[in-house]
């Protein structure tokens, strides 16, 4: 038996027109000799009835403050209602499929309610079904804790994580991760007129593009991937398009008849909404930084892009964090600087590490159009830049052009 988990998301099981598309996937999956999983997750986005958002605003007004096991067990409803839904469309062509919740799926999580780990994968219910012939139908983004069975949910892009955590369990030949894209792009298409979609890209690649803020799988779902090596496609419902594959043998070599393509780089990823602080420290106190980060931490204070010297932090946080990052420097008597309205840009590429004269490309490619950096930041796979708000445009297409992709 050759197993195969197929995900779709919100838009996918949206509309009737959607959720034949989807059929048309199984089908063809079943046409290819596999024996597919269906995952799926809630219908259509906020706004629509059953959307997640639609349900928390629904919660939220009976009690701004609900309990986070009340709250979860309300965003299960999303997708227990798109997986009976499209059930019963394959039933409806002949198609023999079951609806499972992610507890009958025998996912088990630690009760970290709202963003839960899945702790393991119980395959006995989810075999025995396709050995019989019957496609499971499974309720993405949830789960259950061990020993009381409470529902949870595991946190924003979940469905992809429960696809991928699936596979593995599974030991599925791949994981199609079906969206209304045709795959993975260089950048950005509502800010780059010339992106394209990529052949294929590396686990660490395309996790580095979403930590940046790249809307394109869930990181935990490409970390688990990455850890039991399952080629990941992300393609759309609506077309026959190959789409992206996410692999290990991406990082090396071509796919198939993909050529290799010697660059240094393979996506601009970008994120916005957030502030940049500039700290002074006090250099006769060396564990002054020390402290400064112990408070912000224990305040549940996320700060990213890190530049620690002797004389000066600088970091950024979202916007939401804004005031109360303030507030607590101020009752510190900590001196800083506040840049708002600020984003982050950044170029993604495994193929950078060692390669002399990246970071003067990234440089020149903004500076040659004006934009001031605010601060820089790096790693093996990544070069970053704080800029103005108002220029992360601009910015991106620079370095889209300026690293040839």
């Amino acid at each position: 038996m050759k197993i195969i988990v197929q995900k779709f998301g919100g838009t996918s099981v949206a509309t009737e027109e959607a959720r034949i598309a989807v059929k048309d996937k199984v089908q063809q999956a079943i046409r290819n000799g596999f024996s597919p999983v269906v995952v799926v997750s809630a219908m259509g986005r906020k706004g629509a009835p059953y959307a997640t958002d639609t349900l928390i605003d629904v919660l939220k007004q009976a009690n701004a403050n609900v309990n986070v096991r009340e709250m979860d067990v309300m965003m299960c409803c999303g997708e227990i209602i798109s997986s009976c839904v499209m059930a019963a469309t394959l039933q409806q062509y002949g198609i023999n499929a079951s609806a499972l919740t992610g507890g009958q799926a025998g996912i088990i999580t630690d009760n970290n309610f709202s963003s839960a780990r899945i702790k393991t994968v119980k395959t006995s219910n989810m075999l025995n079904l396709l050995e019989s012939g019957i496609i499971p139908v499974v309720c993405g983004f949830q789960g259950i804790t061990e020993g009381n069975g409470r529902f949870t949910t595991l946190g924003r892009g979940g469905s992809d994580t429960t696809a991928v955590a699936l596979g593995a369990a599974l030991k599925a030949e791949f994981v199609e991760i079906y969206t209304d894209v045709e795959g993975i792009m260089t950048a950005d298409p509502r800010i780059v007129e010339n992106t394209h979609i990529m052949d294929c890209v590396s686990y660490t690649e395309v996790c580095q593009m979403a930590h940046n803020g790249a809307k394109v799988i869930h990181p935990r779902a490409v970390e688990i991937a990455m850890r039991n090596n399952i080629p990941v496609y992300v393609k759309s419902t609506f077309s026959d398009a190959v789409g992206t594959l996410i692999s290990n043998v991406a990082e090396v070599s071509g796919i198939g008849d993909t050529p290799i393509v010697d660059k240094v780089a393979c996506g601009i990823a970008h994120e916005v909404d957030i502030a940049q602080f500039r700290v002074q420290l006090d250099p006769e106190h060396a564990e002054a930084g020390q402290v400064l980060f112990e408070d912000l931490a224990n305040a549940g204070i996320s700060v990213g892009c890190l530049n620690l010297s002797e004389l000066e932090a600088k970091f950024c946080v979202f916007n939401k964090e804004v005031e109360r990052t303030a507030d607590l420097l101020a009752t510190n008597k900590v001196p800083f600087v506040l840049n708002e309205n600020c984003a982050k840009v950044t170029v993604v590429g495994t193929a950078m590490n060692g390669v002399p004269g990246v970071m003067s490309k990234f440089v020149t490619a903004l500076t040659s159009r004006g934009i001031a950096i605010l601060q820089t930041v790096d790693s093996d796979t990544t070069i970053a830049a704080i800029v103005k708000a108002d220029k992360i445009k601009d910015a991106v297409n620079a370095l889209h052009v300026a690293f040839d992709l």
